[in-house]
């Protein structure tokens, strides 16, 4: 503690920071450098610690880097959504560099069960060091400039010999948009002198705060959804290398210390993962982090919480690709310096810390190298072996009635390189028919099977009940994707898919003076609807099922179809079917043509079933203490998937509001009794006058609890409490309690406004929440409603899964002419529930029904 009372003094000392005593600082004392290559203090202008380096400054900083040495490259994978620059500085000796793409192709035969390696000796260990995905957690994004500096200007013979046997890959910011927002922050409230009172403005953000993306969504938890841009760009560099390391630096609260990897044995571990990962590598690489933190005398701890097992963290995704994914979290300072029960945290001794874990993260990635090659090869060898002898060959899957869903899906599967395959003929398992041109199959036999059992399989036994984040993520039950088991005993045969076959359906449409019809059941299709009423076309939707002759022939239509009547137009016959064009090509989705109104069966095309569509003027109350994740996660669903724009205001300003300009509000998770009591009442009255109030996840609670509606809480079954137990037990027994993130099945009336566009009726939601709530009094208000055994994956006690069954998921309730649609769940959850999604989409555009 003497040690780092000693430099955390220097640190606050800034003023009389040289370049050599930051050297001394970061590196061992004596580490020589090239006078050439500039230190990122002397590029910065000041000290590494005393400001929060912007993203730019950083990119520019590896690009000098690049521009003066022959040990560096900088390439630019992607940018974000505010459109800053996502780059990678490759960093190697100058010969490897001069053979980089050789290199990587020999590398790649390491994933490759076709091609037998053997011998490791002249290949190369490749390191990706990955740094700040949660942008308010600042410091790693310095110790990467630190890091990049240390290998392209060092001259000691341990760097020589680094850069001889490994490829370093130096991604500096995973976050930039986030890293932004925060430093900005940080710098803006930084004192003179500093203050490092904890209830200080410096190091309390306000509301998204930097944590975030552009859209308000964790990085973190976005490598297997890759809902996000950064995301994908990140995805496609990582498949064109196949690191064998991976690091993943994070920050925590200010009152711990350090963590690094391994994490909890076992209950915090991936399933598909071989323990080799877990007992041999990540223990072998622990040594080296020890003995470097114990060097500069930090605390640390290890095989506590955090998490492995879900696999969209930037520390877990490596490890079901042969790869050894690490974590690490160091104390923040959350600012530039800040007071902790152990004393001062200052931003430089983070820094600090991440710099020796870095540099120790390089010193074993060489020093185990053909240890990690083997790994490597190992790794892709036996998980073709797994899947050839797994009784289930592979999985069937496709929706007969939604391409665009089916095409998202593939494109998930696609981008992770899991092989998939459009069937030929037609296929019947368990009771359903896979359609050829709307049925594909994924063979076990596939050198990603471990990934392909993350997307397909259901588990629900589990080591533990504690759980640090999700304990279900089989992603074709996000898709609500009908799948099946495939157990004959040869593969199914078809045409093996790349993404340039994911074009839609869209085919020109003929002109007609009658109507054009477009079915809802198509993911896409708000997406042309909102098209078509932006350009003030006037759209229907039939609440009962018809069928008619078209210019594709006699076709069938569910609920919701979508009518547009040429006659009715305020337009001529040739606009409207250009936007219908238009609309359709947009979307990657076809309509039809017809002469007339007149139904081969059902209703007729000029039927009180058919109801004009009300053009959505949306609005989102943010801010405040609602949960900015859900607020993001809206924005960017009507953004990305329909092109609708939201109108976002911050609780300070909803009494400014004229509610008269909107007809829709959105509330996620939070409590609104601070909007006060007029601006409530107001709300009240507009939704009685006919606006469409959405609620939520927690902002249903607070609407019930509120008693704007009459719905009520389920009871839950008594609970058994030992009458005694230990003290050191009792956060395990309370925490197997929580429902912590699984997917259960649900029943949806698909004749409700709120179902339409479904065809089944079986619908799998997420839960990650306690919050019970019965049935509507009203028999045709219960929308969604779980099923009495409801568990698909992931864990839950008994009891819970017990109280869940038969609760209401989705309840919509009328208030004088206007509807409150009530999502118990959160039918956004990570940009990846496509499946649920289609509820908020029918809230917003028929939820005046």
């Amino acid at each position: 503690m003497r040690f780092r009372s000693l430099f955390t003094t220097i640190v606050l000392l800034f003023a009389l920071f040289s370049l050599k005593a930051q050297n001394d600082y970061f590196f061992a004392e004596g580490t020589r450098f090239d006078p050439k290559i500039p230190s990122p203090e002397k590029y910065l202008g000041y000290p590494i610690g005393t400001l929060h380096t912007r993203h730019d400054a950083i990119v520019g900083y590896m690009r000098e880097l690049a521009r003066i040495s022959d040990r560096a490259k900088l390439d630019t994978i992607g940018e974000t959504y505010e459109h800053r620059q996502l780059v990678v500085l490759t960093i190697t000796s100058p010969e490897n560099h001069r053979n980089l793409e050789s290199i990587r192709k020999e590398h790649l035969k390491l994933t490759d069960p076709t091609q037998s390696v053997g011998d490791y000796t002249d290949m190369k260990s490749v390191v990706l060091l990955g740094y700040n995905v949660h942008g308010n957690e600042p410091s790693s994004s310095e110790a990467a400039m630190l890091t990049a500096y240390y290998y392209v200007a060092g001259q000691s013979a341990e760097v020589r010999a680094a850069l001889k046997d490994a490829v370093l890959m130096v991604d500096p910011t995973f976050n930039p948009d986030g890293r932004d927002r925060h430093s900005t922050w940080a710098n803006s409230y930084l004192g003179d002198p500093m203050v490092s009172d904890p209830i200080d403005v410096e190091h309390n953000e306000a509301w998204p705060r930097g944590r975030t993306n552009h859209y308000w969504y964790d990085l973190n938890r976005d490598w297997l959804p890759l809902a996000h841009v950064e995301s994908q760009s990140r995805i496609d560099f990582y498949h064109k290398w196949y690191p064998n390391v991976v690091t993943d630096f994070h920050e925590m609260g200010t009152n711990s210390t350090y963590f690094f990897e391994p994490t909890k044995p076992f209950g915090s571990e991936n399933p598909v993962v071989p323990r080799d990962n877990y007992d041999g590598l990540n223990n072998l690489f622990a040594g080296y982090f020890h003995e470097a933190l114990d060097e500069i005398g930090s605390l640390y701890f290890t095989k506590e919480q955090y998490d492995n097992s879900y696999p969209g963290y930037g520390s877990t995704y490596p490890d079901i690709h042969g790869a050894l994914g690490l974590v690490f979290e160091q104390a923040s300072s959350r600012g530039h310096v800040q007071d902790s029960p152990t004393g001062k945290v200052a931003f430089a001794f983070t820094i600090k810390n991440h710099v020796t874990s870095s540099l120790a993260t390089v010193r074993a990635s060489v020093g185990e190298r053909e240890v990690l090659l083997k790994h490597m090869e190992n790794y892709f060898d036996s998980a073709l072996e797994e899947g050839a002898k797994n009784p289930v060959k592979g999985w069937v899957f496709g929706d007969p009635a939604d391409d665009g869903r089916n095409q998202a899906f593939i494109d998930l599967l696609l981008r992770h390189k899991i092989k998939t395959v459009a069937l030929n003929d037609d296929i019947e398992l368990d009771g359903k028919t896979y359609k050829a041109g709307n049925a594909f199959y994924v063979p076990n036999a596939q050198k990603q099977y471990r990934m392909v059992r993350t997307m397909f399989e259901k588990v629900t036994d589990f080591h533990d009940s504690i759980f640090y984040d999700a304990s279900s993520w089989t992603a074709a039950l996000t898709y609500n994707m009908p799948y099946a088991e495939w157990k004959g005993k040869q593969d199914l045969s078809g045409k093996e898919l790349t993404r340039n076959d994911l074009k839609g359906t869209y085919a020109r449409v003929p002109k007609t003076n009658y109507a054009y019809l477009i079915e809802w059941n198509e993911y896409y299709a708000p997406k042309a609807l909102n098209y078509l009423l932006e350009k003030g076309v006037y759209v229907n939707y039939g609440s009962k099922p018809f069928s008619i002759e078209t210019n594709e022939g006699v076709k069938e239509y569910g609920y919701g179809t979508l009518m547009i009547p040429v006659s009715r137009q305020e337009m001529d016959a040739d606009l409207v079917h250009a936007y219908v064009e238009e609309a359709t090509e947009i979307a990657g989705i076809r309509a039809q043509s017809v002469k007339t109104g007149f139904s081969t069966s059902g209703v007729d095309l000029g039927s009180g079933s058919f109801t004009t569509v009300r053009k959505p003027k949306a609005i989102m109350l943010i801010g405040g203490n609602t949960n900015s994740a859900e607020a993001g996660e809206v924005w960017h669903l009507f953004d990305s998937k329909v092109g609708m724009p939201i109108t976002k205001v911050d609780m300070d300003n909803a009494g400014r509001i004229n509610w008269s300009d909107y007809n829709t509000l959105i509330l996620v998770s939070g409590s609104y009794n601070s909007l006060g009591e007029s601006t409530l009442d107001r709300i009240k009255l507009w939704v009685r006058e006919g606006g469409t109030l959405i609620t939520i996840k927690g902002a249903t609670s607070w609407a019930i609890g509120a008693k704007w509606v009459n719905e009520k809480y389920a009871p839950r079954s008594e609970r058994e409490t030992p009458e005694r137990m230990d003290y050191v037990t009792s956060r395990d027994f309370y925490g197997a309690q929580s429902i912590g993130g699984s997917m259960y099945m649900t029943d949806i009336d698909i004749t409700h406004p709120i179902g339409f566009g479904y065809t089944s009726r079986e619908l799998p939601v997420y839960r990650n929440h306690s919050t019970l709530i019965q049935p509507s009094s009203s028999p045709t208000n219960t929308v969604v409603k779980y099923t009495e055994n409801p568990l698909l994956s992931g864990y839950v006690n008994k009891a819970n899964l017990k109280d869940i069954g038969g609760t209401a998921s989705l309840i919509a309730t009328g208030i004088g002419r206007g509807n409150v649609v009530m999502f118990v769940d959160n039918p956004n959850f990570r940009g990846m529930w496509y499946g649920t999604n289609r509820l908020l989409f029918n809230a917003v555009f028929f939820g005046n029904y």
